[in-house]
């Protein structure tokens, strides 16, 4: 791991990576690889955990999921909403899907694989479209069913750094001139995406204590 910001947050380090430029086939560091698994390996245990809770309720209306912590934390209030089936199947299937990808591009990163761009390019897609849509889950959990999964915040919590730093790695592989408009952009990025995760979480939090502020004023 390597700093990527100057006042000691950590990130993901590019290390050295397995590349063959003229095959067009690029790998990955160690540190972003690790990364990716341990994320991948989170983001599937909640996704799944979560599935099996939800068919145990369709068995039983009167289950009592084991993430429902109080009237603000609560899966229960969640999995039984129409968000909670956006595309007509249970939303966590989506992240079994998405996050077995993200733990099968690890797994062969780490035995030595090496991919095309346009392989990193649908990685960084693919994540960003996951982010996307935690975004609007995030915006349906705080303004619209007024709660809080604690599953659903954990693979919020994974999704988001795994598109940031695909991302990050995808334009590492992008041939651009250090002194051109997009070469600096791009530097500008691969060295501020940590500040940038701390930013999501940050506002993320913010918006979750105003939003309940009246449930957590109660608490002290």
């Amino acid at each position: 791991m390597t700093s990527d910001v100057g006042s000691g947050a950590t990130a993901p380090a590019d290390g050295d990576t397995d590349q063959d430029p003229s095959d067009g086939r690029f790998g990955a560091g160690r540190g972003f690889t690790w990364f990716l698994l341990i994320a991948g390996v989170i983001g599937f245990l909640a996704a799944f955990d979560l599935t099996v809770e939800k068919i145990a309720l369709l068995k039983d209306p009167d289950y009592e999921l084991s993430c429902n912590i109080n009237p603000l934390l609560s899966c229960g209030s969640i999995v039984t909403t129409p968000q909670a089936e956006l595309f007509g199947f249970p939303n966590p299937l989506l992240g079994i899907a998405g996050f077995s990808v993200v733990i099968t591009t690890a797994m062969a990163l780490l035995a030595g694989a090496s991919f095309r761009r346009w392989y990193w390019v649908g990685l960084s897609v693919g994540s960003g479209l996951g982010t996307a849509f935690v975004i609007w889950l995030i915006f349906q959990s705080l303004y619209r069913i007024g709660a809080l999964c604690p599953y659903c915040m954990i693979v919020w919590t994974v999704t988001i750094p795994i598109f940031l730093y695909s991302l990050r790695e995808t334009l590492r592989q992008s041939p651009a001139a250090s002194n051109s408009v997009r070469g600096i952009l791009i530097e500008t990025y691969r060295r501020n995406t940590a500040w940038l995760l701390i930013i999501c979480y940050l506002l993320i939090v913010a918006l979750i204590g105003i939003r309940f502020w009246d449930y957590w004023s109660t608490l002290f």
